[in-house]
């Protein structure tokens, strides 16, 4: 197994692209962690306990964790990739109920590149929203711990356009990953974000099972093995597939022969992939935007219900946003319409069922029935955190044993450890497993 390792990785240095795709990834990786760190300028480091504190738990740790830490170190990227992911959910809503839009998607690459300007305008429109509001509440936390930000409007203003760019440089990093690097680029940020909370939940909650008299070490070693059965648990979710019989009928060309084989469509159990998540997260961050940044601090018991991450209300409306946006994604991502069309040009059909309309809506029926339990499996795996907590698992870490953070690390994987195998097999390498091809998400698109 170990010369094995080695010999892979041997066969992935051997390949020139490759080689250069991850340089470049890793080098633009490095870039967003080093301006992680860089502060804001005119705020005092060491005057952010607070800020720290306030995202130790709650909504806020998530908000922090997608932005690798950023958040509350008052960084330059503070504000991460959240807003492009909410400005790309409102222009996809869109495209289902404004005709401008529906026009704009069937116009194919054309039709992509004006959506995506839309896309980033509306993200500077949100972030020129989400920055003085995230000004707002680093002053209440300042002077909680009796330091103050920099008085003038010169500040705020030039504050807003950094916080702005910053986001925008994180896209665009993005962007670039997903062109000359490897994997989808979005993904891959928030990926490198979730990883760099790993290893310091993964010590807190050693150092303090270690420290507990009941359970000590064993309720770890528990924790561990409860850990690998969900990730598990969410590798079947991504790979799970169920395959419909497509018969090519025989054509004779000539002196050839054509068709006449029978092949199999994978139609996916969660075929929206990791989408449906980060979109219900992005609704659920809704609360925190409205009233999270509150200069009184005072938050009525609707909108307390829905920022306690752990509590019944949260969970319930999360679940269900999981829910609806797996069949919304699933809707805009499969069309059985072109796939009945394409069997049929091609001169396939599914046995027993009629060409044409009749096998869009076999198509459509077999998605939905699928999709509804892949819905609400994803929607468990989603709210697992919640009962992690309640098991007295630390916060930090509880945040690996589902919900965004583990599905989002299990989908980037695969997809990138995919695309990987891919270039190898090209070459004529064995693939990464000597068992068989990592299957990825195939046949969806990425995390975002």
């Amino acid at each position: 197994m170990k010369f094995r390792f080695i010999e892979t990785i041997k066969n992935i240095w051997n390949i020139e692209e490759l080689r250069t795709r991850l340089t470049i990834t890793f080098l633009f990786v490095l870039v967003y962690r080093f301006g992680s760190f860089i502060v804001l300028p005119g705020i005092e480091p060491a005057a952010l306990s607070k800020l720290q504190e306030q995202t130790a738990g709650g909504l806020m740790s998530l908000l922090d964790m997608f932005s690798g830490g950023a958040f509350s170190n008052a960084s330059i990227f503070a504000l991460g990739i959240m807003p492009y992911i909410s400005a790309s959910i409102v222009v996809q809503l869109l495209t289902i109920a404004v005709p401008y839009f529906q026009k704009m998607q069937r116009e194919g690459e054309s039709g992509r590149r004006k959506m995506n300007q839309i896309t980033r305008y509306l993200t500077i429109f949100i972030l020129l929203i989400q920055s003085p509001a995230y000004l707002a509440n680093l002053s209440v936390q300042m002077g909680y711990a009796g330091a103050s930000l920099p008085e003038g409007v010169w500040f705020t203003i030039s504050s807003v356009v950094i916080l702005t760019a910053g986001s925008m440089f994180v896209m665009w990093l993005g962007e670039r990953i997903t062109d000359k690097g490897v994997g989808n680029g979005i993904s891959f940020i928030i990926l490198v974000g979730i990883i760099a909370r790993l290893p310091q939940a993964f010590l807190q909650e050693l150092t303090s099972r270690l420290g507990d008299a009941t359970g000590g070490l064993i309720m770890f070693i528990a924790e561990i093995v409860l850990l690998f059965v969900v990730v598990s648990a969410c590798i079947l979710l991504v790979q799970g597939t169920r395959k419909v019989p497509v018969q090519y009928a025989k054509r004779v060309i000539g002196n050839k022969q054509y068709g006449g084989v029978r092949q199999y469509i994978p139609l996916k159990v969660n075929a929206a992939g990791v989408m449906p998540i980060i979109f219900a997260q992005a609704i659920m961050f809704i609360p925190i935007t409205i009233v999270g940044f509150s200069t009184n601090g005072e938050i009525g018991p609707v909108m307390q219900a829905f920022m306690d991450n752990t509590g019944f209300w949260y969970n319930f409306v999360f679940g269900l946003l999981v829910v609806a946006f797996t069949y919304f994604y699933t809707a805009i991502t499969i069309n059985p319409n072109q796939m009945a069309e394409d069997m049929k040009r091609n001169n396939g059909f599914i046995p027993g069922v009629k060409p044409g309309k009749k096998t869009a809506e076999y198509i459509d029926t077999i998605m939905s029935r699928i999709t509804l339990p892949g819905s609400i499996f994803l929607a468990i795996v989603a709210i697992l955190p919640a009962f992690a907590e309640i098991l007295s698992i630390s916060r930090g870490f509880a945040q690996f044993f589902g919900g965004t953070s583990l599905l989002i690390m299990v989908g980037v994987v695969l997809d990138t450890l995919q695309q990987i195998e891919s270039y190898l097999l090209m070459r004529h390498y064995d693939g990464l497993l000597k068992s068989g091809r990592i299957k990825g998400r195939t046949g969806s698109i990425a995390a975002y």
